[in-house]
C-alpha cells in the first residue's frame, strides 16, 4: 500500500507527473486494452474506449481516494468506457447492444487481430449472445481469473449476485457449444 501512495504521489506532483502517468499507462495498458476489447469485441473500438479511459484517468487521479487498487479504479473506469461506447454505437445503428455485439461477433474471421481458430470464434459468439451483466462477469472471472470480491467492488454488485451471474453464463455458454 505503501508504494501505491508514494505512486499516487508521482502522478499527481507537477515534477513527476508525466512520467508516473507514462509507467501507468506502459504498467496496464494492455490488461485494460483485453478487457475492453472483451465487451467491445471491435479493435478500433477498443482502442477508443481506452485512449478515453487514460484521458479520464489522468482528469481525474487526484479524486482517487486510494481505497482500492489503482488498477480496480481504472477497470471501473474502462468497464464504464467500454459500456458507454457500446450503448453509443447500437443507438446510432437503432439495434440493442446485443444485437450490436452479435453482428461485431460475426465479423471476428476476418478480423486481423483475433485468431480465426473455430472452436475460439465459437466460444465468442456463445459469449457474445449472453446478457450484458453476465457477459461482463464472464469475462472478469474466466480471463481475468478476478475474485468476487473485486468484481463486486468494480460492478457494485453483490458476490451472491455475480456467482449467480457467472453460473448462468457458464450454463448458457456450455448449451451453445454442445449444440
Amino acid at each position: 500500500m505503501e508504494s501505491q501512495n508514494q505512486f499516487l504521489k508521482a502522478l499527481t506532483s507537477p515534477e513527476t507527473q508525466e512520467v508516473a502517468f507514462k509507467k501507468l499507462v506502459v504498467d496496464y495498458k494492455e490488461r485494460l486494452y483485453w478487457h475492453i476489447r472483451k465487451i467491445l469485441i471491435d479493435h478500433n473500438d477498443a482502442d477508443d474506449a481506452l485512449q478515453n479511459t487514460f484521458v479520464k484517468v489522468y482528469e481525474n487521479i487526484r479524486k482517487f481516494k486510494g481505497n482500492s487498487s489503482i488498477y480496480t479504479w481504472m477497470y471501473k473506469i474502462a468497464t464504464n468506457e467500454a459500456l458507454n461506447l457500446l450503448d453509443k454505437k447500437s443507438k446510432q445503428l437503432g439495434i440493442s447492444n446485443e444485437e450490436w455485439i452479435e453482428k461485431k461477433t460475426d465479423l471476428l474471421e476476418s478480423d486481423v487481430y483475433f485468431d480465426s481458430n473455430a472452436m475460439l470464434i465459437k466460444l465468442q459468439k456463445a459469449i457474445g449472445s449472453l446478457p450484458e451483466k453476465q457477459r461482463i462477469v464472464f469475462n472478469m472471472r474466466h480471463y481475468e481469473e478476478m475474485k468476487y470480491e473485486e468484481m463486486s467492488e468494480i460492478l457494485g454488485t453483490s458476490v451472491g449476485g455475480l456467482k449467480a451471474s457467472y453460473h448462468h453464463a457458464m450454463t448458457k455458454i456450455k448449451n451453445i457449444i454442445n449444440e
